[in-house]
């Protein structure tokens, strides 16, 4: 893992189509806005007034969309919806050499997909900002977004994309898409899980709380709000996850071994009394 502390001095605008424009993608949007970059975007669902609101151009036509002359295409969907909608996407409708960024809570999957589905000369960034509406409401400043250079020869629109969350103040993360889903299965995956089998246990705050289970409720009140669909996409589309999950099974497991084995050694002290 390697932070990137390189910085350009200045970045032009850009002109930033967005590809699926639910939640995630409007929360970016913003911030791309208010730094003076050029938005578009398209979605399944009709977000032309609010796109209105903002001064982003909607596009209902993904034809017209991908036509639009955008330095960069950004994909905001989901996990499980990727390889459907990328495949039905006439790229080959791009006019020029374009930079396509996806920002995926998973990265060998999309970059193995964007590979695929893409015209060869097209550049590929693969990101995944590490915090979203919630987590970065009140700024970026030292949040973690982590990226791989899949396929880039425009060095310069991809420089001026980054500087986007670099001027931000996030902590910048350069690894492989590889090391990222490793890192991510025992991090973000493990704390979904967590929180939705909290959730499945129904627990809520009492009267009497300790700081720790405010964390724990905390933490299943965060995991129910995101869609389990990304959790489901953070379990199928990471390889490292399913061993994870293994992984935590045995832990409970070997938790429950030792709490027996403290109950049987404390039944035979006493029945030595």
């Amino acid at each position: 893992m390697a932070v990137s502390t390189s910085a350009s001095s200045s970045s032009r605008a850009l002109k930033i189509g967005i590809i699926g424009f639910g939640p995630f993608g409007q929360f970016l949007a913003k911030t791309m806005i208010k730094q003076g970059h050029i938005l578009r975007a398209t979605c399944r669902t009709d977000h032309s007034q609010l796109c209105h609101h903002l001064g982003i151009l909607f596009f209902r036509d993904k034809r017209a969309f991908l036509e639009a002359d955008n330095d960069v295409i950004l994909i905001s969907i989901s996990i499980l919806s990727l390889s459907e909608v990328l495949e039905s996407l006439p790229f080959h409708c791009i006019k020029r050499p374009t930079l396509v960024v996806d920002v995926l809570s998973v990265k060998e999957y999309p970059r193995d997909v964007l590979l695929q589905v893409l015209p060869e000369e097209m550049d590929v960034l693969c990101t995944h900002p590490m915090f979203g509406p919630e987590s970065g409401k009140d700024g970026w400043k030292n949040l973690a977004f982590v990226y791989e250079k899949v396929r880039i020869r425009d060095e310069a629109t991809c420089s001026n994309f980054l500087h986007i969350f670099r001027s931000e103040g996030c902590k910048m993360l350069e690894m492989s898409c590889e090391e990222h889903d490793k890192v991510a299965a025992k991090s973000q995956f493990l704390t979904h899980t967590i929180g939705r089998t909290l959730s499945e246990m129904d627990i809520h705050s009492t009267s009497m709380n300790t700081k720790g289970f405010e964390t724990l409720v905390q933490l299943k009140e965060s995991s129910v709000r995101d869609s389990f669909d990304l959790f489901g996409g953070l379990f199928i589309h990471n390889r490292f996850a399913k061993q994870e999950l293994q992984n935590l099974e045995l832990a409970l497991q070997k938790v429950k071994q030792k709490l027996q084995l403290s109950m049987e050694e404390q039944s035979s002290k006493e029945s030595k009394l």
